[in-house]
């Protein structure tokens, strides 16, 4: 589940062993290369709603050279050669998913992902499965850094002493509202690492609609959405980020992150034999009792829906006259478009 889980939308074809990403690209430049054999099945027609091009920061070599040495400060990945695929990885896919941030704002955001990446290469998905309790003695430290605590209850690993600096930094750039937000958010990702550990190998004890609950904060894309205002620099009165069409568009956008990453790296993940992966095609098969081609059908049917979803609230929210409700939905229909320009990616080639 290395693929779709909470790192799972990078897999670069020459490093198979390099950590996924969430959210983010993998190809610095030139065309997108369609991924075989996921393209003989059914795949979603996103054009309509998402047709690209897409824009890209100028930053993106700044924030890999910030990238690299803020793992040199906190060593969280032991290969260089991962590092520095890693480190590509995420600057790519930040320079697209905030195209017009500051380099700031882009560094923060960067580390941030690569934190989360990094952790859950190294302690969730198979290795937490494996050791339950220590992937959530581990994340025990976060929750105290998360809430606050001025004296963690043991000295920080390095993953935790990474975390302080990290909410340090987001702390010193948002307002309260918007860090008591991410916080939220990260803590959501962390019990969706232990979900999926408990999880793992076994798709047939997980419903469809728990199954879809879960997903976007596996897919980290709510925290994405979370880290805009930061990044951006503007912030939602309570009133706009509660508002009805905003909650539309934020939940199709983290729909469509999740399952469009399902298909595409279905056939990548399903190559390594064992149980069938614990994704949106293998759940609508059991759901529908039909055969993989058709639950490619039905999902791409899902997601088709929900960009279109998506596509009618960003026109609704952006031509209201409702500042900074309109960036905000811009701000997240970049995030979708960062989504979407990931399938037609190498890396889901299953070789």
């Amino acid at each position: 589940m290395s693929e779709r889980g909470g790192a799972d939308l990078h897999i670069v074809p020459d490093l198979p062993d390099v950590p996924d990403v969430p959210g983010l690209s993998d190809q610095p430049d030139g065309p997108p290369v369609s991924a075989s054999p996921v393209s003989a099945l059914p795949m979603p027609d996103l054009r309509g709603s998402f047709p690209g091009p897409f824009p890209t920061s100028p930053h993106a070599k700044d924030v890999e050279r910030h990238a690299v040495g803020w793992l040199g400060t906190f060593p969280l990945i032991g290969s260089q050669r991962k590092l520095a695929a890693l480190c590509d990885i995420t600057a790519q896919g930040m320079a697209r998913t905030f195209p017009t941030a500051d380099p700031e704002g882009l560094f923060l955001c960067a580390d941030l992902f690569l934190w989360l990446t990094a952790f859950d290469d190294a302690h969730s998905e198979a290795a937490g499965a494996g050791d339950p309790a220590g992937l959530v003695r581990r994340i025990s430290e976060f929750v105290h850094l998360l809430a606050g605590d001025a004296q963690p209850p043991r000295e920080a690993s390095v993953f935790g002493a990474a975390l302080g600096d990290l909410l340090k930094r987001f702390c010193e750039r948002a307002t309260p509202a918007q860090y008591v937000n991410l916080t939220g958010h990260l803590r959501d990702n962390l019990f969706g690492m232990i979900w999926e550990a408990h999880h793992f190998g076994s798709s047939d004890q997980v419903t469809l609609d728990d199954y879809r609950a879960i997903r976007p904060h596996t897919v980290f894309v709510r925290t994405v959405m979370a880290t805009a205002e930061i990044t951006l620099g503007y912030e939602l009165p309570e009133r706009q980020r509660s508002s009805a069409a905003l909650r539309e568009l934020e939940g199709a956008v983290a729909d469509l992150a999740g399952w469009i990453n399902d298909l595409a790296s279905y056939a990548k993940e399903a190559a390594g034999g064992g149980p069938p992966p614990l994704s949106l095609p293998t759940l609508l098969r059991r759901e529908h009792g039909c055969d993989l081609e058709e639950a490619f059908r039905l999902a791409s049917r899902m997601c088709e829906d929900r960009a279109a979803v998506a596509r009618a609230r960003i026109t609704e929210l952006t031509t209201g006259g409702t500042e900074p409700l309109g960036e905000h939905a811009r701000a997240v229909e970049s995030v979708a478009a960062s989504y979407v320009w990931h399938i037609e990616h190498a890396r889901y080639r299953s070789s």
